[in-house]
């Protein structure tokens, strides 16, 4: 079951949502800084994202929803075909481990 999630009255609905994709990274996290929070005051009132430039970094970053800018339809292609590339040859190297493992037939 999906969790719900309840946007409070008198916020605006965030245009991003968690797992996109974007030039700055992957979408991870998201924060609201209400209009008369200080956080607004000091950052500006609305939507924070927070980014992971790469998937095996530990760096994060912080986005305001202005700065976000989504990957094209040809990038994000690109990005996942990438991604499934790099996961097929995993798949393989893994497959060569299993061969090598002593007294253990595998049938392809």
């Amino acid at each position: 079951m999906q969790p719900t999630i309840t946007i409070p009255h008198g916020w605006k609905y965030p245009r991003f949502t968690l797992s996109q994709r974007a030039e700055q990274g992957l979408i991870i996290g998201i924060k609201y800084y209400p209009i008369d929070s200080f956080l607004a005051y000091e950052y500006g009132e609305g939507w924070l994202y927070i980014v992971m430039p790469d998937i095996n970094s530990i760096d994060e970053g912080n986005h305001l929803e202005n700065e976000i800018k989504l990957l094209t339809p040809q990038e994000l292609r690109a990005e996942i075909q990438a991604e499934i590339e790099k996961c097929l040859r995993q798949l393989e190297l893994l497959k060569y481990e299993l061969k090598t493992i002593p007294g253990i037939v595998i049938n392809n």
